[in-house]
Order: C-alpha cells, then sequence, then structure tokens
C-alpha cells in the first residue's frame, strides 16, 4: 500500500528557514519538493549478467556497526540490514505482509487448538553442507528465554509460549508448549493466537539459528563468539565470508543455497560516513548506497550513472518521554506517575509547540511527512485516518500550559513547574548528518518560543550507540528523546508499548494502554473489522495520552547504478539479493 502524497515535483515557496536556536526564520527560501510515488520501485536495466561480478555496497552510517549477525542478539536496523543479504528468514510474505508458502518453510495456524506448526522445505541447507533441521527451529526459543540470554528478545511474543516461563525461570528443562514432530517439522503451542500470527514479524519468531554450530557455545557466551561476530552460517543466498569489525563485511555465495543460484561473485558492504557519502556516488565508488539521507536528496538525486529508487519506509520518527524504569528482574516496566513527565498537559504542550511539517519541507524535499498516529500509513486501513496529530498550535500549547500550572514565575521567559520550582527539560537528540544540529536548535527553540526552558542532554548531540544505551539504562539525564523505530512487518505495537517490552523505553503503563494492547492481539480481532476498531481506538488512546508522539513518516531512497540488474525493492520480494547481478565490470 502506497501512500498518496500530493503534487509532482513542485517548488514550495515555503514561508520559513530552519535556523540555529534564537533565531527569526528567513522567508521564501525556495525548497525543491519531489513526488515520492514517482520514484521507480525496480531498477530498469535489462541487460545480461556478466560473471563472476563483484557488487559493491555503501551502508551510510556516522558511527562503527555493532556486529551482531545473529537476529536473536542483533538490536538496531544497521545490524539488520547486513543480515538481509544473508537471506535468513523462514517465512516469504506478499505486499501486505502476510505470510506466503514460497519461502524456506510454510507456516499453518490451527486457530481452535492454539497451535502453528512450521515445516521446513526440502533441500533448505546451511551454508556448511549441514540441512536445517527441526532443532533449528527450537533452539532460538531456547536462547532467547534462556536465563543466561544477553539480548533483548525476550519480551510478550515469546512469553506467549505454552511452557516457556517455566523454562525461563529454570522450572524446566525444556519448552513444553514445542513438540519436535520430526526433523523438518515443528508445532508451538500458544497461550492464545493473535492476528499477527498470519504476518511475518515477530508474533511468531521467523528466523532460525544452528544448534550444531552453536550448541557447545554456553549461552552467556554466545554474543561474543564467532558464530555470531565473524562467521555465522547461512540458509540464504550469501554467506558472510569476511568482517572488518565496525568498517565492512563481505559475503559470497551460499553454494547449498536452496534456491536460484546466486548472480554475484561476491558483495562488499562498507560503512560510509553521510558526509562523504555524496562524493563517493559522484566518483562512482559504490553500486548501491543504503541508508541514504533524505536530508540532502537535490545532492544526489541527478548524479551521473544512478537510478534512484523509492519506497515507503517501514519506519518513523518520534518523541518519547521518560516516566519510569526498567524492573529487569521482573522484566516489566515500572511508571512512575511523579517523574518530571508524568503530566499529560504537559506532554501536550509540548507536542503542540512542534513545528514538524516545516521541518519536513524544508530538510527533507517531500520524502518526509508529519506523523499522526503511532500505526504509520503503510498498515493501510489500520492506520487511523481520522486522528489529525499534533498540528503545530503554539497557543494551544501555551493554554495548556497555563490551565496545567506552568507558570513564568520569575519572569525569566521561562515556565516554573505547578510546584513554582525550575523547570528545565532534559532532551536527548542523535548526531549524524548536516541536518540533526539545526533540526534540534530548532525543536527546542520551538519550545522556548511557548515558555519550555529545554536543554540537549550532556550539551551536545550524542552518537548512535550512546544515545540508546541512555535509554536502555534508563538515563537520567534523559527526560525526552527524540527516536525512530524501524518496525517489523507486523502492526501489533505490543513489542513497543507494551509492559513488559525493554523497547517500551518511556517506561510508560497504564490500565487502558494495557487493555488496549490486549484487545489487539485478541481472538476476536481475527475479525477484520473488530480489528480496525480496536487498532482505532489504541491510536486515539495514544493521542489522548501521549507518551509518544509520532514527527514524522518517511521515504527511503535508494541511489541504483545503472549496472545493476535485477533488484525489486517491492515490499514481499523474497530473498531479494539472490536475483541481483551487475551487466558490467565497471561502474
Amino acid at each position: 500500500m502506497k501512500r498518496l502524497w500530493g503534487i509532482i515535483s513542485v517548488v514550495l515557496l515555503v514561508g520559513l528557514v530552519l535556523v540555529g536556536c534564537g533565531k527569526k526564520p528567513a522567508a521564501n527560501k525556495e525548497v525543491e519538493k519531489i513526488d515520492p510515488d514517482s520514484l521507480p520501485i525496480a531498477v530498469s536495466n535489462k541487460e545480461k549478467d556478466v560473471s563472476d561480478g563483484t557488487l559493491d555496497i555503501a551502508m551510510v552510517m556516522d558511527s562503527p556497526f555493532q556486529g551482531l549477525f545473529s537476529t536473536e542478539f542483533s538490536s538496531d536496523d544497521y545490524d539488520a540490514q547486513f543480515l538481509r543479504f544473508t537471506g535468513n528468514e523462514m517465512f516469504s510474505s506478499d505486499e501486505n505482509f502476510s505470510v506466503t508458502d514460497d519461502g524456506a518453510a510454510t507456516l499453518k495456524l490451527d486457530i481452535d487448538n492454539k497451535t502453528a506448526t512450521i515445516t521446513i522445505k526440502d533441500g533448505v541447507t546451511w551454508s556448511d553442507g549441514e540441512a536445517v533441521k527441526a532443532e533449528d527451529i527450537i533452539y532460538p526459543y531456547e536462547i532467547i528465554a534462556s536465563k543466561d540470554y544477553t539480548g533483548i528478545r525476550y519480551d510478550t511474543n515469546f512469553m506467549n509460549v505454552v511452557g516457556i516461563e517455566d523454562y525461563h525461570n529454570g522450572k524446566a528443562d525444556t519448552i513444553s508448549g514445542i513438540k519436535e514432530i520430526d526433523d523438518k517439522t515443528v508445532e508451538i503451542s500458544y497461550q492464545k493466537m493473535t492476528p499477527s500470527m498470519r504476518q511475518v514479524g515477530d508474533a511468531i519468531w521467523e528466523n532460525i539459528a544452528p544448534k550444531h554450530a552453536l550448541k557447545d557455545i554456553p549461552i552467556k557466551d554466545l554474543e561474543s563468539s564467532d558464530p555470531v561476530r565473524k562467521n555465522p552460517l547461512s540458509y540464504g543466498p550469501y554467506v558472510i565470508s569476511k568482517v572488518t569489525p565496525g568498517e565492512s563485511v563481505e559475503y559470497q555465495p551460499n553454494k547449498f543455497y536452496f534456491g536460484n543460484k546466486p548472480k554475484l561473485a561476491k558483495i562488499v558492504v562498507t560503512a560510509v560516513p553521510s558526509a562523504s557519502i555524496v562524493e563517493a556516488l559522484k566518483t562512482k565508488k559504490y553500486d548501491i548506497a543504503m541508508k541514504m539521507p533524505t536530508a540532502t536528496f537535490p545532492t544526489y538525486k541527478d548524479v551521473e550513472g544512478y537510478e534512484i529508487l523509492g519506497r515507503e519506509d517501514l519506519s518513523y520518527t518520534y518523541l518519547g518521554f521518560k516516566m519510569g524504569k526498567w524492573d529487569q528482574d521482573k522484566g516489566h516496566v515500572v511508571f512512575d506517575a511523579k517523574s518530571k513527565m508524568a503530566d499529560v498537559n504537559l506532554r501536550k504542550a509540548i507536542g503542540y509547540a512542534m513545528d514538524n511539517q516545516s521541518v519536513a519541507d524544508r530538510f527533507y524535499n517531500g520524502l518526509r511527512s508529519h506523523g499522526t498516529t503511532l500505526i504509520p500509513p503503510i498498515f493501510g486501513k489500520l492506520h487511523n485516518e481520522k486522528i489529525e496529530g499534533y498540528i503545530y498550535d503554539p497557543e494551544k500549547s501555551k493554554t495548556l500550559l497555563e490551565e496545567a500550572g506552568y507558570k513564568d514565575v520569575d519572569g525569566d521567559g521561562y515556565v516554573e513547574s505547578p510546584d513554582g520550582k525550575e523547570l528545565i527539560i532534559n532532551f536527548a537528540s542523535m548526531s549524524g548528518g548536516e541536518t540533526a544540529q539545526p533540526i534540534a536548535d530548532f525543536q527546542i527553540q520551538n519550545w522556548k518560543d511557548v515558555g519550555l526552558h529545554v536543554e540537549l542532554t550532556t550539551g551536545r548531540l550524542i552518537e548512535f550507540q550512546s544515545f540508546y544505551d541512555k535509554l536502555k539504562q534508563d538515563d537520567p539525564e534523559v527526560d525526552m528523546y527524540a527516536g525512530a523505530w524501524a518496525l517489523s512487518s507486523n502492526p501489533d505495537p505490543m513489542s513497543l508499548y507494551g509492559p513488559d517490552a525493554l523497547f517500551n523505553y518511556s517506561r510508560y503503563e497504564s490500565k487502558e494502554n494495557d487493555q488496549a494492547l490486549a484487545d489487539i492481539g485478541s481472538l476476536e480481532s481475527f475479525d477484520e473489522a473488530h480489528q480496525k476498531e480496536v487498532y482505532d481506538k489504541w491510536q486515539q488512546f495514544t493521542f489522548d495520552d501521549p507518551f509518544t508522539i509520532p514527527t514524522h513518516y518517511r521515504y527511503e531512497v535508494l541511489p541504483v547504478s545503472k549496472r545493476v540488474t535485477g533488484l525489486d525493492w517491492s515490499r514481499g520480494t523474497y530473498q531479494m539479493w539472490a536475483n541481483v547481478g551487475v551487466s558490467s565490470e565497471t561502474r
């Protein structure tokens, strides 16, 4: 499903330019705004592939990647992107993310008996020649549910498996709800069935782990082990052959791949800073640039030798509010109703003070739009189109603050808290790219305009890994933060905002939110009309009590060399990289 984005390739007269804190915006700055739907989704090159070609890819990033080449342990989108070349996903899907039978395994749901049956197809083989077996489906559950597990994946989706909590708590040696039917088939029993099980994503774990290669490594040591960091096995089209930590990853064809023979002899993916990627494209150093910053789109949209693909991004940016802590022992958020950001009217005032549309227009050239709800439009009818979101309204923001008791007592231009004490809000925002600082400055100016004293946490922008470390550790220096979610294809928000979700960085919990999330995952929501109703209800609730405010929906672009063949960027293209080749030796 694609969103309609208005007029094709127009030049807007934007009434302001976003500038540093304290400066007045300039008027009538011409900003080119493109229509993302005018960008192709697949390459046009139909020429014959050369043999033994090498594909050079830039992964645009301003911090070294972590290098966790295991879905059980990876926690950011960069490592997830590196894993896509190995194609380690059991299930295929259509453009609506519904599971189909074209992948490495099939899925059969039995709603009445609360089971899912997964069957590995014949011929699916690890890159060391070992057949993929039922035990490889089971082993990720044993890893993630182990008391020694060091990752972040153990959430409500795993807790839904019958018997897994007893295993997690050391009361059982096996997970009673997971049965090996034969060497290719596994049956999983659940506490309850949820509609999201029909889709690829995280409701049913779709990744497998080579037990024969991992079983002798203590689970507490897996995250730092060679099979996770250096030489992970693959059953997809390519396998990792070399890792230069933080810098690059090389891949070679998996000679045991069950699908069509990969067309390339080698893929090399290199981490490239955003400041140098455009010049690298101008010199034709890379065939493809992934995670390309849309803020600098005009600088590379017409670069010679490339065509630009585009699609709606499965992500959104947001403003989150810290309102509690994570209880590691209980695996549960602890909401603090007395925390600085717990006042709902303060959060609403912050939302109405933000001019998100101007940020989208000025910095993103039509490749972002104002976010309205926490279910983005890419999820089709589940997105509540009736909610307008927090549209820029500084006067409404001021009124909310005044009515809630936030008033400027000492005449310094900033409001004090209702008890008359100084109010300083610490705002964490990530570094990266040339627009990060001016956007943060503009947002701080927005808040200053309504009387809110906001300062950057640490006094400066924060590097990517350090930023998320602060969120995970509930750093007291963070009151609110500008984050982004790279979403799975499962729209159910429980794994991001549920009370047992480690990703619930706001640490927010309420009976209303818990119930609304439970309704989304209920058996009744297999009925599409009911599902639409409960998704709409939750989106309305998160607007009325904004523990997280969506700021922008995003479009992503992919510069691709004109020598590249076979690349179809459509959603639902299974094992996409197996089809990609090059038609000439040089760019």
